[in-house]
């Protein structure tokens, strides 16, 4: 299945059905009176988050989405039938933007959130409703109300703990594939991976989801390379491991080139906690090791954890260390979230 993490969609809510102008005629009843009745309400949009979905490629096929209209009323006091909601079903951690690609409209984080994007429109009244004291044979009805028309962009946000960041071939996808169950592509050739990619990993028995994204380079801010456009994947992460290839002789500039990147896409994204950790150690001797673990430590100004996604060596330090900055994230989130009796 491809991955798509942006789609444009055209939504239209159902019109309301018109009211009838209708009276009675029946054999022996001499007084039949106004018997018109009303239109139905039309369809309405809407969009809920359903489990099991990770991309927005059923909305590359189809675009267009328009609920049925409502049904005129009839005579005998018959009300016109509702029309047909229709339901975009999205993955978890979609954004619904507005047309103007910076208006949020709803941002679907649970299994099960639905949102209200055009409400169809209401039935007309039939002349049934016009009867009065004075007025005892009405012969007008009201129309429908028309529907919404809207177009409205669908952003996939992945949701995830912890993202993985770093230069390509750092090791990324090494690391999460030895962690997790993920099975990103891994190769003895250099290349990039092109899709973001989700794991369960687990450390001392607790589990959280890592996202590995695509790596960045240099100018990934004006569109060099793959640019971008997948950071959005981990600005729900609580923490992002920075992974940097210890066989780079230029590990300084590999770190400085990413934070860079971070801070040029995201002053929030850039200001999250980090943890930096030196990858394949075991392709180095002592001396090098050390000599770029202190000129690592040096650029960061913090502690580094070495590690090798290939012989697992440092990986339970460098997962205790995420869960750490997960577990304290997620209890300032429940202390900042409003009080609910």
């Amino acid at each position: 299945m491809k991955f798509l993490d942006l789609a444009k969609v055209y939504i239209r809510s159902g019109a309301g059905g018109g009211g009838c102008v209708s009276f009675r005629r029946e054999k022996f009843i001499e007084f039949g009176g106004p018997d018109g009745g009303d239109g139905g309400t039309g369809g309405s949009v809407w969009a809920e988050a359903v489990d099991g979905l990770n991309t927005l490629i059923d909305f590359r096929y189809q675009q267009h989405f328009f609920a049925k209209n409502g049904q005129h009323g009839m005579g005998s006091q018959c009300t016109g039938k509702d029309g047909d909601d229709i339901v975009l079903k999205v993955p978890v951690g979609t954004e619904i933007i507005d047309e103007d690609e910076e208006t949020l409209v709803a941002d679907l984080t649970q299994v099960g959130q639905r949102v209200l994007l055009a409400r169809g429109g209401n039935g007309g009244w039939g002349n049934l409703r016009f009867k009065s004291a004075t007025n005892r044979a009405p012969s007008r009805a009201n129309p429908g109300q028309d529907g919404v028309e809207r177009t409205l962009w669908l952003r996939l946000k992945l949701i995830a703990d912890a993202g993985l960041v770093g230069l390509p071939n750092a090791g990324k996808s090494t690391f999460l594939a030895a962690v997790s169950n993920a099975r990103p592509k891994i190769a003895d050739y250099p290349f990039t991976t092109l899709v973001p990619n989700l794991g369960v990993v687990g450390v001392d028995g607790k589990e959280f989801v890592m996202a590995d994204i695509p790596g960045l380079i240099e100018g990934a801010s004006e569109g060099r390379g793959l640019g971008d456009q997948f950071l959005g994947h981990v600005e729900r992460c609580a923490v992002l491991l920075h992974l940097v290839d210890g066989t780079s002789s230029t590990i300084t500039r590999d770190y400085r080139t990413i934070i860079a990147e971070l801070e040029a896409y995201s002053e929030e994204l850039a200001s999250k906690p980090r943890i930096t950790a030196l990858n394949k150690i075991d392709a180095l001797d002592a001396k090098t090791l050390g000599t770029r673990k202190r000129a690592l430590e040096k650029a960061t100004g913090g502690p580094v954890f070495l590690m090798s996604g290939v012989s697992r060596k440092g990986v339970p330090e460098v997962l205790r260390a995420l869960w750490a900055q997960i577990q304290e994230r997620r209890g300032t989130a429940q202390e900042d979230a409003p009080w609910q009796p």
